[in-house]
């Protein structure tokens, strides 16, 4: 694997750890006065991450086959 594919990969995996973190904290102070507050915060977290990681996919293929600013 190239450098350029490798930092492309480790950008992506440190920034979906900081997004889904900082979800996770947002989620935690709006369930903050709940007893289960850490347990639907990590819920949170985790159907945004799947659910992100889904749409961006979808929105790659879209800009794939659209070719946008492509030369044809």
């Amino acid at each position: 694997m190239d450098q350029d594919k490798l930092r492309h990969i480790s950008k992506t995996i440190t920034w979906r750890i900081i997004a889904s973190t900082t979800t996770f904290f947002l989620a935690l102070a709006f369930f903050g006065n709940n007893a289960e507050a850490v347990k639907k915060a990590t819920a949170v977290a985790i159907a945004e991450t799947i659910l992100k990681m889904i749409l961006y996919y979808c929105h790659e293929r879209v800009w794939f086959n659209v070719k946008f600013g492509r030369k044809k």
